[in-house]
């Protein structure tokens, strides 16, 4: 392949200043092999060749590295693209209206699926009473964060919910009969519906919504992803798909194993063990692009609905929640996975999670394993300092501060503990990596509203709802965040010297932006192309 020479450009390189970027860069076989400005000696000598050389006039747009999704559902993120879109919903009136007009536009479906609901939206309660006479086709709506699906009353009979008991970490709410009333929460999600909801879908279906989130990542210049709860069903599908591609994906994804409460420590080793078998096949040297980088571990839920394990009982209710991993439970599977040179990511929302977490992988890993802790939402000031000792990667996802979607915390946490709220900066200050997410699809993944709340600290759902900025002292550099999105997520998972920034010798994934390198003018950041490997896949 002949050289295509970029020119007239802002080439990211990791400084504060856009004054300080490249104006050039040269890619050939799929690799960066110069960047710099245009007049020196080297880049001219490309023009020299006896090649059909390729020059592209940026046009005075920002080159940036290919993103990579630190926190991703990639399979989730395909099947939540056709489904009825709740986000933004103020009451449950608005909620049936979207529901019902949507299953009338879609007679086909057999179920009809949904997103973005939010417990505060329906004013805590999600029954089937209030979707039964919408339509008699099963009906599912995943909460935003994904820790809850409501549904009614076929969706409740056809997984057969009646006959079962609470999955360990997990609740089925009841009625005061004892009947399953609509409202299945976190294990129970992981355990009971999306095995279902993967069942009732064929290989082809499941490839196509593969082939769908790939095309929405690459609209929003991600070229790469950690998926953070794979399971056998979607590792089948993504192995299915690269097959379909003849061994290729346009998308480089390593995965962190599932690994769920279960049946008891027992069957949770052995959950480990399926993750090191995978691994030995598909790692760094073997499978680069598509790898098993470790374990996953879900250890407590979410603030909103007050199932986040916190130091202190929740403002509202006096009550304080366990996590769904005590220290006992936590401890062995860790104990495993470091063992074995696994990476483990632990999501850890409330302040006793974290602390959990910062305790497992301080006693059972080792230097250089850089495992993770996912979201870090409430942290103490104390163990937010030991990220960075530990060498303990902060897994952030910073679309989830967005003021306009954390209006109940000030009721739920309480002033004083509201302002440890999403401690972005003071993690970086101690020596942590960022690796920047987007947890989708229980968020937006669109990476420049995440970026955006990342250096400013105020809304990209509601930028004219007149929100003040959450906790503004936390923010990032826009530099910073660009690189947390990019160099941050490919160290935290051993892929640094391939991808993750514009540098000579590493995989030409990157994205042409038209935006100022402004953290205010962000949202107004608009990506014109996205190329993989040296080859463009997505042009706006």
């Amino acid at each position: 392949m002949a050289p295509q020479l970029f020119t007239n450009g802002h080439i990211f390189n990791g400084k504060a200043s856009a004054s300080d970027f490249p104006t050039s860069m040269a890619v050939e076989n799929g690799k960066i092999t110069y960047v710099g400005p245009s007049d020196s000696t080297e880049f001219q000598a490309y023009q020299n060749k006896d090649t059909d050389i390729e020059i592209r006039d940026l046009h005075g747009n920002y080159v940036l590295p290919g993103f990579i999704d630190g926190h991703s559902h990639f399979l989730l993120l395909g099947q939540s693209l056709p489904k009825a879109d709740l986000n933004g919903s103020t009451d449950l009136a608005e909620i049936r209206r979207r529901i019902a007009e949507y299953a009338k536009a879609n007679p086909e479906k057999k179920r009809i699926l949904c997103k973005g609901w939010m417990h505060v939206m329906t004013v805590g309660e999600a029954k089937v009473s209030m979707l039964d006479d919408l339509d008699p086709r099963p009906i599912y709506v995943d909460s935003k964060d994904l820790h809850s699906t409501w549904c009614n009353s076929a969706a409740l009979k056809e997984m057969g919910i009646a006959e079962m008991e609470d999955p360990d970490g997990g609740m089925i709410e009841r009625d005061a009969e004892g009947k399953p009333s609509g409202l299945l929460s976190e294990a129970c999600v992981l355990q009971v519906v999306w095995p279902h909801l993967a069942e009732v879908l064929s290989m082809d279906e499941k490839m196509d919504t593969l082939d769908g989130a790939i095309r929405a990542y690459h609209e929003v210049g991600t070229t790469g992803c950690i998926d953070m709860a794979m399971d056998e069903n979607g590792w089948e599908a993504i192995l299915a798909l690269r097959a379909r591609g003849c061994g290729k994906l346009k998308m480089r994804i390593a995965a962190h194993w599932i690994i769920v409460p279960g049946e008891g420590a027992e069957h949770r080793l052995k959950q480990v063990d399926r993750a090191i078998e995978l691994a030995r096949q598909f790692n760094n040297e073997t499978s680069p692009d598509l790898r098993i980088a470790g374990i996953k571990i879900i250890t407590d839920g979410v603030i909103d609905a007050c199932t986040a394990a916190l130091t202190k009982p929740y403002t509202t209710t006096g009550l304080s929640t366990d996590p769904i991993w005590s220290p006992s439970m936590l401890d062995p599977v860790v104990k495993k996975a470091c063992d074995a040179n696994l990476q483990c990511a632990l999501h850890a929302i409330g302040d006793q999670a974290v602390h959990n977490a910062v305790n497992a992988l301080e006693t059972h890993g080792k230097p250089g394993q850089r495992h993770r802790i996912e979201h870090l939402e409430l942290t103490s000031r104390e163990d937010a300092a030991r990220l960075g000792k530990l060498g303990i990667t902060a897994s952030i996802q910073p679309v989830h501060a967005d003021p306009a979607i954390v209006r109940a915390w000030p009721k739920l946490l309480g002033p004083t503990r509201l302002t440890r709220a999403f401690a972005y900066k003071e993690f970086a200050d101690h020596g942590a990596t960022l690796s920047l997410g987007s947890d989708t699809p229980t968020a937006p993944h669109d990476v420049m509203q995440n970026l955006y709340v990342a250096t400013t600290r105020k809304s990209a759902r509601q930028p004219q709802a007149g929100d003040a900025p959450l906790n503004e002292h936390f923010k990032l550099g826009v530099a910073e965040a660009v690189s947390a999105a990019s160099a941050g997520t490919a160290y935290s998972c051993f892929a640094e010297e391939r991808v993750g920034s514009l540098d000579v010798g590493k995989m030409a994934d990157f994205v042409v932006v038209d935006m100022e390198f402004e953290a205010g003018a962000l949202l107004g950041a608009r990506v014109k192309e996205t190329w993989f490997e040296g080859q463009k896949v997505y042009e706006g």
